[in-house]
């Protein structure tokens, strides 16, 4: 294990650097500033599946075409994921993060100037670049800046601000879309302030990264290795398998879910599209909430059960063209999607040593954006040849199977843990 140098502390908290630089702001500080952007780059991501069935009428895009859209983000994450996920560990998370909102304040006045399919589609490449790029440097700093008192707050806000930040984007935009005026264009010019104000706080944080480059030593910005250490591949595969299930959900309801809910309610509310996304992060919010100081692999097992019983509510709603089942079946799966995901988060998060974390929390996103986008566009395409209710029908029941054998496996690592001694 690589020795990290800790810098030594005044009395009052504030850290200062060797080299005698100026104090930096405290370790609370920095923790809540990484987790507010967090929240807004997820919650930017989500802003888009509110206007897709808008932009589908406004530019007569098909269901293939807006999923393609939809995965292109994911597809840049993951380009960016794979060429600079770990770069943080060695530039530090505050160059990271600060050229990460750089770009995603870029990719929101795309969005507010869109003419055409083509505006998105360079919208949302630039929006997942700033997503993949500041992912690893988010997700590690978050683990390094947790609260002494609360030290598993940083694996809680890795696992919740997603979900918070997508639910609150898909009501707000659905809100504004609906009531507001410039549908197309006030939600981006929102975030534009928002990401304006977060990058002044990056600004001013604390460095984290135990291996960042300081003053005096030199740095390479090239492309970095992703990788998960041998010891730790097999249970790695495990867990991560319930990432994989766990995202695949929420790639369809983040492309797909909104044109579902209208069509099974039968409106034209846009607010509908944006709500239904929001009940799904929402419950996945309060099942985290919930269950925040519950075993990590506990937790992942209560989800992929829930995971389970809400994929049968949701196809059982598809059956019977019901909007109420199909809403409490949604509640159910964001309940399990969100502690599936916490468990199998806090999980993975407790295998990396400290100079690792970004390159191993990238890796963890890798396997999320890849499930998040390759089931959605071939969705996609299928509804163009099937419709959207069998298409449906036939990506539930295939995520369940996922999601049975998830737990099958979690299941057996957690007798496994258990036997030696470990807590699951």
């Amino acid at each position: 294990m690589r020795a990290v140098a800790h810098l030594p502390k005044t009395t009052t908290g504030v850290t200062v650097h060797p080299a005698g630089g100026a104090a930096a702001p405290s370790r609370g500080s920095g923790f809540w500033v990484i987790g507010a952007v967090l929240v807004l780059l997820m919650l930017s991501s989500s802003v888009p599946s509110a206007l897709y069935v808008l932009y589908q009428h406004k530019w007569d895009l098909s269901a293939a075409m807006i999923t393609v859209v939809f995965a292109l983000y994911a597809v840049t994450v993951l380009g960016g994921l794979l060429l600079f996920g770990s770069l943080s560990d060695t530039l530090g998370r505050r160059p990271v993060l600060g050229a990460g909102l750089v770009l995603a304040i870029v990719s929101m006045a795309l969005f507010a100037g869109a003419r055409g399919p083509g505006w998105l589609l360079a919208a949302r490449a630039v929006q997942g670049l700033a997503v993949g790029l500041a992912t690893g440097a988010m997700g590690a700093g978050l683990l390094e800046l947790a609260p002494r008192s609360r030290p598993a707050l940083g694996a809680q806000v890795n696992s919740a601000g997603p979900t918070v930040g997508i639910g609150l984007g898909g009501l707000g935009a659905g809100l504004l879309v609906q009531y507001g005026p410039a549908p197309t264009a006030l939600s981006y010019l929102l975030l534009i302030g928002a990401f304006a104000l977060t990058l002044i706080g990056v600004v001013r944080m604390r460095e984290s990264a135990p291996g960042a480059a300081r003053p005096g030593r030199g740095f390479s910005l090239s492309p970095h290795r992703i990788g998960v250490p041998a010891p730790v591949r097999r249970r790695f595969a495990v867990l991560v398998l319930t990432i994989v299930a766990v995202w695949s959900v929420g790639g369809f309801y983040l492309s797909l879910g909104p044109h579902l809910a209208l069509s099974l309610l039968q409106s034209t509310n846009y607010l509908v599209g944006g709500a239904t996304v929001a009940l799904l992060a929402g419950a996945a919010t309060t099942a985290q909430l919930f269950l925040g100081r519950t075993e990590a692999l506990r937790t992942a097992v209560l989800g992929l059960c829930a995971l389970l019983a809400g994929l049968a509510l949701v196809l059982l709603a598809l059956g019977v063209r019901s909007a109420a089942v199909f809403l409490i079946g949604t509640a159910v799966l964001g309940a399990g999607w969100g502690a599936a995901f916490l468990g199998s988060f806090r999980a993975l998060s407790a295998l990396a040593e400290p100079a690792h974390r970004g390159e191993l929390t990238a890796a963890v996103y890798v396997f999320a954006y890849l499930a998040m986008s390759v089931p959605a566009v071939l969705a996609g395409f299928l509804t163009n040849i099937h419709g959207l209710h069998r298409t449906s029908v036939g990506f539930m029941a295939a995520v369940a199977a996922v999601c049975a054998v998830a737990l099958w496996v979690t299941l057996r690592l957690a007798a496994r843990t258990r036997a030696e001694g470990g807590t699951p």
